[in-house]
């Protein structure tokens, strides 16, 4: 089984998203921290306020990274199969023949670099294809559809005989 990488337009998305929702983080703790700690002065919390913000950075800096070239997945005629993650790894493989829909997903940050995810749904819950070009998501949505059809041509031929 053949897994396919993500293309450099996902990493760009991938550290757009991570910086955006990092300068949301930064701000709530410098917030918290100019509010809460400073007029206190309690110097635990600032060694705390510290050690978060050079966290961030290097969470910032680094995770994305690893993330976009962690990230693997692979379709075949039996199964999706989705690897993913740095620190703990974890691995979706969800039969074909299992899938009730699937649909493509879009958010702002995603609709300007133009990458989709796939959300599969089946009777155990839902899986998604993340960091996909939109014409990559499209080539997969045929090919699923396709897949499915012929599943479902295979089974009334069955049932007939």
């Amino acid at each position: 089984m053949e897994y396919k990488k993500l293309s450099k337009k996902a990493l760009k998305y991938i550290y757009t998203k991570t910086i955006i929702y990092n300068i949301i983080l930064l701000i709530i703790i410098i917030f918290t921290n100019y509010y809460f700690i400073k007029p206190k002065d309690i110097p635990i919390g600032n060694t705390i306020f510290i050690l978060l913000i050079i966290f961030i950075v290097l969470y910032t800096i680094f995770i994305p990274y690893i993330t976009y070239n962690r990230y693997r997945y692979s379709i075949n005629e039996e199964s999706i199969d989705i690897k993913e993650g740095y620190l703990f790894t974890k691995r979706n493989i969800v039969p074909i023949e299992r899938l009730h829909k699937f649909e493509i997903s879009k958010g702002p940050i995603e609709k300007s670099f133009k990458i989709e995810r796939i959300i599969v749904t089946t009777a155990g819950g839902d899986v998604a294809i993340k960091y996909l070009e939109e014409s990559e998501a499209e080539h997969i949505t045929e090919s699923l559809k396709n897949i499915i059809n012929n599943l479902v041509r295979k089974q009334k031929k069955d049932d007939d005989k």
